[in-house]
């Protein structure tokens, strides 16, 4: 791939990453649907250093579509509620995690392998499967070298939710099952939509 090409996909990933991000925050600022306004602060989206959990009653977002389910060791789910193919050549997985343990739960062991990674709790280590051509994909990452994927996913209290999502390169276009795969969890067949 040349530098040109791989500058430009970056520059994509990027911006859309900058567009999810802006779009959890609008989503954020709207009413409790009861008249009223929220004044919590909902922080800048899946990518800040401290986000906010939502209780053992609270859904969390996007939470009423679910297309994939994932159990762990400790009470620890993931559940998949999105996994969409863009026009800019890249696939976004969107989900929960929830801790429905007695634990704190840390996702240190979700992190890729890369020494260079700042985040120490990230689901960088995430990859997307075809089977059928028999490739993974991996995590994208930006031009500081960042997974393109929630990252602080530590301190997930028994009870809470927390939101994640991971950017990958797309498979070809006639892919539209994939498995999503987070270390010391059991992959998840999805489907991908347009």
């Amino acid at each position: 791939m040349s530098i040109r090409r791989t500058t430009k996909a970056a520059r994509g990933a990027v911006a859309m990453a900058s567009a999810v991000g802006l779009a959890l925050v609008v989503a954020g600022c709207g009413g409790d649907g009861a008249g009223g306004s929220k004044t919590a602060d909902k922080g800048p989206g899946p990518r800040s250093s401290a986000p906010k959990e939502s209780g053992p009653g609270t859904p969390a977002a996007d939470s009423d579509e679910v297309i994939g389910e994932m159990k762990g060791a400790d009470g620890i789910v993931v559940t998949l509620h999105s996994v969409v193919r863009d026009s800019g050549g890249f696939v976004t997985v969107n989900g929960t995690v929830t801790n429905r343990g007695s634990k704190v739960f840390n996702a240190v062991n979700w992190r890729s392998n890369e020494s260079e990674m700042r985040s120490r709790s990230s689901i960088s280590g995430a990859t997307l499967i075809d089977k059928a051509g028999k490739k993974r994909y991996l995590v994208l990452r930006d031009t500081n070298g960042e997974c393109l994927c929630t990252t602080a996913l530590n301190a997930v209290m028994p009870g809470a939710s927390r939101p994640l999502f991971a950017q990958f390169p797309a498979p070809p276009a006639k892919v539209t099952e994939v498995d999503f795969q987070l270390p010391t969890m059991p992959p998840a067949s999805v489907q991908i939509t347009d």
